[in-house]
């Protein structure tokens, strides 16, 4: 494996199937772009005659749109920005903790991280979307599913309060699971 000697930027995304390392190799002399996802190569390109521009690829199980912008920023300095489905980074996180919650968690020995999509109630564990099965409750909703022998689920509650909306729970046999912060 060739040393990566153009590494000019890496970021970690948070997405519903786990956290991915993107990583930017940018010849400047060469003009070589190589884009890698978790280690793997996604994009390379030798011998660009344009230095700036963008590169467009896919992250994740979900196939997240991603795109590294490359801007000069005086003389021989450039500039590079990763968007999220066409959001910046900083944007899309502050939108996905919004739209998502998450629980890290450690059964059996084991490391779990939860991801709720409120949008969709769609529940991802550890990269894998899980199966479900909704139920109404007397104060709200129960999304009950397995990680590996555990029973959980995750219980949505009205706050009461119309600003904070629906907190979402998850329960694993009867502890709850506080929330992450990513």
């Amino acid at each position: 494996l060739e040393k990566m000697t153009d590494l000019v930027a890496v970021w970690e995304v948070a997405l519903s199937d786990g956290v991915h390392k993107i990583e930017f190799e940018h010849g400047t002399t060469s003009g070589k772009r190589v884009v890698y996802v978790d280690g793997k190569e996604e994009i390379r390109k030798e011998w660009m005659f344009k230095l700036v521009g963008k590169e467009t690829f896919t992250v994740g199980a979900t196939k997240t749109k991603a795109t590294i912008n490359i801007d000069a920023v005086g003389g021989f300095a450039y500039e590079y920005t990763l968007e999220i489905n066409g959001k910046s980074l900083k944007k899309y996180m502050e939108n996905r903790s919004k739209t998502t919650n998450t629980w890290i968690l450690s059964l059996g020995g084991k490391d779990y991280r939860v991801v709720l999509e409120k949008d969709t109630m769609d529940v991802w564990c550890n990269g894998q979307k899980m199966e479900t099965a909704g139920e109404f409750v007397e104060d709200g909703t129960e999304t009950h599913f397995s990680v590996g022998d555990y029973s959980c689920y995750i219980k949505a509650v009205s706050s009461g309060k119309r600003k904070e909306g629906i907190i979402h729970t998850l329960i694993v046999g009867d502890r709850e699971i506080p929330e992450a912060v990513e």
